[in-house]
This record gives C-alpha cells, sequence and structure tokens, in this order.
C-alpha cells in the first residue's frame, strides 16, 4: 500500500512539472497528495468507501467540467449517529483560465473519469470512535469536486466543450442525499477542506436551508480562510486567479447577495468578506501560515522571478528572519480578518501557527497521540466540543516559533 501511495505521489508531481504547474505553482491537487505521503499512515486498516455517481444529473446539466456525471462517496451511520449527516467537500484548487480548465478536465478534478472508485475515510470521516470521537457513526459524505470554482459555477464554454455547473452539482448533490435519508437528519454538519473549505462558507446558509429549522445545522471550513493578500512583490496574485475564476465560470450570481450588494463579485469569493455576515453557526479551522498561501498566493514564482523565496515557500526552517517577519505581517493580517467573526458566541475558531494546509482530513493532524493542540484541546475535540455546545471555542495560537505541536509540511522540489 505504501509503495503504491508512492508511486502515485511521483506520478502526479513530475506529471505537475512538466505541465509548468499549470500556470501557478503547487496547486491543491499536489498538496494533498504530498500531506498524505508526508505524515499520515496509509494502511490497510483504513475504511475505503466507493465512488457512487448521481444518476439524475445529467438531466439537470450538473456535471463535471467536461460533461461526466458529478459524484461522492457515502458510509451510512448507525446507532446514535444514524440520523445525523457530515458532508465533507472535496478541496482541489481552481481553475481560472479556458487552458487551466481544458487541462482540469483531464484529471480527477474535472472528470469522474479520473476518479478514485474507492478512496480512504480518515480524519473526521472515520468510522473509529479512537480516530472520531464525535461523528465516527454518522451518515459520512465526500462529495467530489469537479468543477473548479468551489461548486458556484454556471455557464458553459462550447468551443472548448467544457461545462462550468458547479453550482448544480452542488444542488443535484443535495437533492440526491436528502432522497437517501438526508432529509430526516437531526443535526447536521457542512464541512471542507482547502477549496472545499471556501465552498462550505458560501454554501454555508444554503444548506441550512435545506432543512426544518428543529434540525441542528452548522459549518466547518478547513484552511478555506484565503486572504485577499498581496505578495511578497506587492502584486494580488490570489485576486488575480479568483477574478478569472469568478468571470469565467459564471460565479457571480450565486455569490451572497448581501455582499454583492456592496462590493464586486472578486471581492465576495473572499471569505473575509463573507463570514460576518453569515447566520448559520460556522467554525474556521486555519492554520495562520497556511502552506497553500504562501506556496501560491504570497511567494508563488511568479511574483519571485529571482527566487529568494524559493527555498523559504518550501521549508520554514529556511526562512531568513525578514521572511518570518512577512509571514507574521499575513498572520496578523488573518486575524484582523476573523476579529468581527469571532464576537460572535455561534462561531468557533481554531487558529493554529503552524506550517499546514488540511487539517481534519488526515489522522495525524484531526486526532492522534500526537496531534497539534492549542492548550492541550485537538483539532477533534475543539470541533466537537463547539459542535454539540459543550463549551465555546475561539482559540488562537502565540506566533511562530512557540507551538511545537505542529505538524509542519516540508516540500522539496527538483530545479
Amino acid at each position: 500500500m505504501k509503495l503504491w501511495w508512492v508511486g502515485i505521489v511521483i506520478s502526479l508531481v513530475f506529471s505537475k512539472w512538466a505541465n509548468g504547474f499549470v500556470e501557478h505553482s503547487f496547486n491543491e491537487t499536489e498538496l494533498s497528495f504530498l500531506e498524505a505521503y508526508g505524515e499520515s499512515k496509509v494502511g490497510a486498516n483504513y475504511l475505503m468507501v466507493g465512488l457512487t455517481l448521481i444518476p439524475g444529473a445529467g438531466a439537470k446539466r450538473a456535471v463535471c467540467l467536461d460533461g461526466t456525471l458529478p459524484g461522492y462517496h457515502l458510509h451510512r451511520g448507525y446507532g446514535s449517529g444514524a440520523n445525523s449527516w457530515l458532508i465533507q467537500l472535496e478541496g482541489g484548487g481552481w481553475c481560472n483560465s479556458i487552458r487551466n480548465c481544458v487541462y482540469r478536465k483531464t484529471t480527477r478534478r474535472g472528470s469522474s473519469r479520473f476518479m478514485e472508485k474507492n478512496i480512504a475515510f480518515t480524519g473526521i470521516l472515520s468510522n473509529k470512535a479512537e480516530e472520531n470521537p464525535d461523528f465516527f457513526n454518522w451518515n459520512r459524505v465526500k462529495l467530489r469536486y469537479c468543477d473548479g470554482a468551489s461548486f458556484t459555477g454556471d455557464g458553459e464554454d462550447k468551443a472548448r466543450q467544457l461545462q462550468f455547473r458547479g453550482q448544480r452539482i452542488w444542488l443535484s448533490a443535495m437533492e440526491d442525499l436528502k432522497s437517501k435519508g438526508m432529509r430526516y437528519a437531526k443535526q447536521t454538519l457542512l464541512s471542507g477542506c482547502s477549496a472545499g473549505g471556501l465552498a462550505a462558507i458560501l454554501h454555508c446558509d444554503e444548506f441550512r436551508g435545506l432543512f426544518p429549522r428543529t434540525t441542528k445545522v452548522k459549518c466547518l471550513s478547513d484552511a478555506g480562510l484565503f486572504l485577499d493578500a498581496p505578495d511578497v512583490s506587492g502584486g494580488r496574485t490570489l485576486r488575480n486567479l479568483y477574478n478569472g475564476v469568478v468571470g469565467l465560470q459564471g460565479v457571480q450570481h450565486n455569490l451572497p447577495r448581501v455582499c454583492t450588494n456592496h462590493l464586486d463579485p472578486t471581492s465576495c469569493f473572499f471569505p473575509q468578506n463573507l463570514i460576518a455576515n453569515i447566520q448559520t453557526p460556522l467554525f474556521i479551522l486555519n492554520a495562520a501560515y497556511d502552506s497553500w498561501q504562501i506556496q501560491s498566493s504570497l511567494a508563488p514564482a511568479s511574483a519571485d522571478p529571482a527566487g529568494f523565496w524559493h527555498e523559504c515557500r518550501l521549508n520554514h526552517a529556511k526562512c531568513t528572519p525578514s521572511q518570518i517577519n512577512f509571514l507574521q505581517g499575513f498572520r496578523n493580517q488573518m486575524l484582523n480578518a476573523v476579529k468581527r467573526f469571532a464576537m460572535s458566541n455561534k462561531n468557533g475558531l481554531f487558529i493554529n501557527s503552524c506550517f499546514a494546509h488540511c487539517q481534519t482530513e488526515r489522522q495525524d493532524t484531526w486526532f492522534a497521540d500526537d496531534s497539534p493542540v492549542i492548550g492541550k484541546k485537538a483539532i477533534a475535540i475543539a470541533v466537537g466540543d463547539w459542535y454539540f455546545d459543550r463549551t465555546r471555542v475561539k482559540a488562537v495560537d502565540c506566533p511562530y516559533p512557540c507551538d511545537n505541536s505542529c505538524h509542519n509540511l516540508v516540500f522539496q522540489r527538483a530545479n
């Protein structure tokens, strides 16, 4: 099994290098694989869950970039969790240009043809109480990501045979899951990692609207707090990327009106402009030094032609004092972005000072003997305490390098 994962990682990374990083450095697909290989122990004892395609999606044009049917992985709950549902929205970056999206539809991020038929359910998706104490026996769903716009686009490009149907995929999946028992849920949690974490924010209030007021509904965004922050050259790498996504995929029509009434659509794709106005209880889990944002938003090669940030962006231990100072400024921006959000008693917060990205799906960061902690509390316990109203959770770590519980990511790349 380990050799299989190593083969996957090597083939993935080399295919991306050969393709010139598809216009923007490491993308989220690579990061998720590298994280899994770097620290998670992938073994035969993990629960493997099969892919279910949504049969009625085609008639609604709720399809992946290449026109194939979207899908999800569902593992049924039992006992006290039989009427509880956890929906995990898959991450995987975005496509912001025709060239980008045409490439993407030849991968599992744009076509169900290339999706794994079975995936491991670990971390927040685990079915073992010792690995996932609060959600192990819930109905747990992983909705696959194949639209490239955080499940929000609605448009097409007939000439290039591209379908931008993220919003329809979202609606079709929710309808299908409701028909399989989710409509009777007593409690639900919408979660997501990275681009899926952004999607969980964007769809949080919509998700609340699917259920009666008597149903307990909350949302969790893991590594989805992407900031509209300047890169190392003073440019706006991520804003430019998002501007392409929003314009190309027709996202603007599906963004929260409370935001688009006073800000431009691209600004309303940034969580910092949304989170304070979300009515449904929301938990934000994020690394203060998010690995993806450092690599692809703050210090991408395009903003660093001389390569001053090359070593630092791959390994925080190789950052100079001035580079760490820049990253401390990014952490301060993140804390400022959540200040108003954190004032609400219904919301939860866990900002740890790690160089990481996505901490709910990996067993070693979600709940293990050496998991990251803030105040001796692991992420799984913090999320559970917040969801079940056991205690308020507003945990903010001290700045780097004070936290020695982090599972920091280190990347290596051929020159």
